[in-house]
């Protein structure tokens, strides 16, 4: 069956689904399916102080990072929020940044104002590579990813296809979903910080050095609870139509936060990403545009 594109948002453009969206699910569950996600950006960072540097400036933990090992990263701005969100990878001699469409060019920006007299180049290679969902095992972070040349993109895509089932967003954005994995601009917003979207020990080291905004995310660490968290609702499936990214959460009447990304798992059902207020209670049937929701915990 012909390929359903993305008609909107960051992934538009790429596949959304092949008319089988259960089918490719499973297929994903199993180990044995693979995705295009040449839709994303890709910024290349080269030279010998290129993971020192990047060590300093992100959440994760780099200086020792080992060629071909995938991390997930973030950069905050001084008050501790979200700014960025990426995958990486080192192949020994540059370091590349994977991140949605439309933040490549500020964060090559960022990142070019920061290079003062160390040894580090920065680009963005877009246009130079693509990036794929490899069949495998899903890891934490989302992958098992292959980085390739564009110029072997149809070559790479056809050994995958020789071997597994091909899949689009929606199977990716269901197994995000139940995995409880937050995605920039869909479960963040200005306001976001990390201790709120269950990524500390995870996109956020615990145990490194300064970088920016790492006070904030320390302090309420020790301290206390963020005043939000990271939640799966469980919707009522009756409604075919999803609600839009940000729509309003409310308990009693209340808007207590916002819907993030919204999938229909093949097992599930209808499953949503939200952030609501700490202080509403787990057991609470919450309401999202009129659709009742319940809830499981997250962060």
């Amino acid at each position: 069956m012909s390929a359903v594109l993305v008609e909107e948002g960051p992934d538009k453009g790429a596949i959304w689904h092949f008319g089988e969206p259960v089918k490719e699910q499973r297929a994903l569950e199993a180990g044995t399916a693979w995705a295009d996600l040449s839709h994303l950006s890709v910024v290349a960072v080269s030279g010998d102080d290129r993971l020192k540097w990047l060590h300093d400036l992100t959440t994760q933990f780099l200086n020792d990072l080992g060629v071909g090992i995938w991390k997930s990263a973030m950069i905050l701005d001084p008050q501790g929020h979200v700014e960025y969100q990426f995958n990486l990878v080192d192949d020994g001699t540059t370091t590349w940044l994977i991140m949605d469409s439309g933040y490549s060019d500020s964060l090559v920006t960022y990142l070019t104002k920061m290079k003062f007299m160390l040894k580090v180049d920065v680009r963005d290679a877009t246009s130079e590579y693509a990036v794929f969902r490899a069949p495998g095992a899903t890891t934490d972070i989302g992958g098992p990813f292959a980085l390739v040349p564009r110029a072997e993109a149809k070559q790479m895509a056809e050994v995958f296809n020789a071997v597994a089932t091909q899949v689009g967003t929606w199977a990716l954005d269901a197994e995000r979903v139940a995995a409880g994995r937050a995605r920039i601009g869909f479960e963040t917003d200005h306001k976001t910080i990390p201790n709120e979207i269950g990524v500390l020990n995870g996109a956020v080291h615990m145990n490194k050095g300064c970088y920016r905004g790492q006070e904030t995310v320390a302090k309420i660490y020790n301290l206390g609870n963020p005043p939000r968290r990271l939640v799966m609702l469980h919707l009522d499936g009756s409604d075919v139509g999803f609600p839009a990214t940000g729509t309003a959460v409310e308990n009693d009447g209340i808007k207590v936060g916002f819907i993030g990304t919204v999938a229909r798992h093949h097992e599930l059902g209808t499953i949503a990403l939200a952030i609501v207020k700490r202080n509403t209670p787990i057991e609470a049937t919450l309401s999202v545009d009129g659709i009742p929701a319940s809830q499981q915990g997250i962060v």
